[in-house]
């Protein structure tokens, strides 16, 4: 089993690399996003693998960080129809920590911008995976719980109406619920929401 190629890029395509190794040329499908954070040709690669094995293939899928590959396991391993083709997809367009809000904010249109996403797989990736989002969220894991309490609808008043106050004065509702859970930690738990708009507007002004 791969788990890991260290050696020289040999050549981009349109969805796969090759890496030489000592003579040797490995063909590694990746997702667009990791496609083009690879270097130039003749330069020195590190990808993440991931050794897919079947009767009539045996195929290598490349990622640029331990993370992705992660992802990549679990859009294959817990999501009914997800193959490695849809999981690419997602990964093309949605970066791991993007990936983990959306789900965490059940932000089923986010998911779904990923080609061949329809709304009904989407759903199934939000449902399947919403209690994983936050081990797999990377830098972004501190705020993931209180996202997933907002998309579930089960935040207290306080919170959820700060939230759709920011919303309301133009941010997006992840930065909203950014600076909501951040301001919780300056304002505290039994804060109001006032408060906690105040609180959440200084944090988007620094």
């Amino acid at each position: 089993m791969i788990g890991k190629l260290k050696g020289t890029l040999d050549e981009i395509d349109e969805d796969h690399c090759l890496v030489d190794i000592h003579g040797v040329g490995y063909v590694a499908y990746c997702s667009a996003r990791t496609l083009a954070a690879l270097p130039a040709s003749g330069e020195a690669v590190v990808l993440f693998i991931e050794t897919y094995v079947r009767e009539d293939m045996l195929r290598l899928y490349g990622f640029q960080s331990q993370l992705e590959r992660e992802w990549f396991r679990l859009l294959m391993n817990y999501v009914p129809g997800v193959g490695a083709k849809v999981a690419l997809a997602i990964l093309s367009t949605l970066a791991p920590a993007d990936l983990a809000n959306a789900i965490a904010l059940r932000d089923i249109a986010m998911v779904s911008r990923a080609p061949g996403v329809g709304k009904k797989v989407a759903e199934r990736i939000v449902t399947e995976l919403k209690n994983k989002a936050p081990a797999y969220a990377g830098t972004a894991s501190g705020t993931i719980g209180l996202k997933q309490e907002l998309g579930e609808g089960v935040a207290p008043a306080p919170i959820t109406d700060a939230v759709s106050a920011l919303v309301n004065l133009g941010y997006s509702r992840d930065t909203a619920a950014n600076a909501v859970a951040a301001a919780l930690k300056t304002a505290g738990e039994d804060a109001d929401a006032p408060k906690l708009i105040r609180f959440g507007l200084r944090e988007l002004a620094r």
